[in-house]
């Protein structure tokens, strides 16, 4: 009787979709980097955009980290490039009792985004919810003209989404971080307390893993609503 391996089999399987998982991330990032600026340079010729969806990130110990500060940043240079009339955040409270839109829009007035031109959608707790919640407000408050704004990581990931729920009414301008050089000198202050949630709940506990991925798939969202 031939012996079977299991141990063996098992650790090359294992190797094997390592090696696939790591090669899945690499091909992607530089997919990502590639279409970034082909992806600008065909949103600038569609511009000025009615509003831009910038989709939000956990504000914790009182501060914004990189990635946060840079979806932000870019949805301001967006503005004052003339890129876009409006820009609206999406995000509730998620991972950190701090409603992120909210978080946003203070940093965005902060550095000189008018008020009056920012939105915020409050419901979303992953990031297909910030993009569908996002289009269906912005549609709903008259706009036509919408794109997504954020990392080009984020945008790869979500473009197969768009693509089925949303079609052609969203175009992409993901972040040129040649862009944001200047970025690190930006030393703005904020009161976070007016975006503060009480007796909040992370997700991690009112939702299971998989849960969370399920939400990550867009598959919690009614989409007859």
């Amino acid at each position: 009787m031939k012996i079977f391996n299991t141990n063996f089999s098992f650790a090359k399987i294992f190797f094997a979709l390592t090696i696939l998982v790591v090669a899945g991330v690499f091909y992607t990032c530089s997919v990502s980097v590639r279409e970034t600026k082909s992806l600008y340079k065909e949103a600038k010729t569609k511009a000025p955009y009615d509003v831009v969806i910038v989709p939000g990130y956990p504000f914790k110990n009182g501060a914004w980290d990189d990635l946060l500060k840079a979806r932000i940043y870019w949805s301001w240079l967006l503005f004052n490039w003339g890129m876009t009339k409006n820009v609206m955040y999406s995000g509730s409270a998620v991972y950190s009792p701090y409603i992120e839109s909210r978080i946003m829009r203070l940093y965005a007035i902060a550095l000189g985004i008018p008020g009056n031109h920012i939105f915020t959608e409050m419901r979303a707790e992953h990031s297909t919810e910030n993009v569908y919640y996002g289009y269906q407000l912005a549609r709903k408050l008259g706009f036509s003209r919408i794109a997504l704004a954020t990392d080009p990581f984020q945008s790869k990931m979500l473009q197969q989404f768009v693509r089925k729920k949303i079609g052609a009414g969203m175009d992409f301008i993901p972040i040129i971080y040649d862009s944001l050089d200047h970025m690190d000198t930006v030393r703005v202050e904020i009161d976070p307390e007016t975006a503060f949630v009480e007796n909040f709940v992370p997700i991690t506990e009112r939702e299971s893993l998989w849960e969370r991925l399920r939400g990550t798939r867009g598959d919690n969202i009614d989409y007859r609503s």
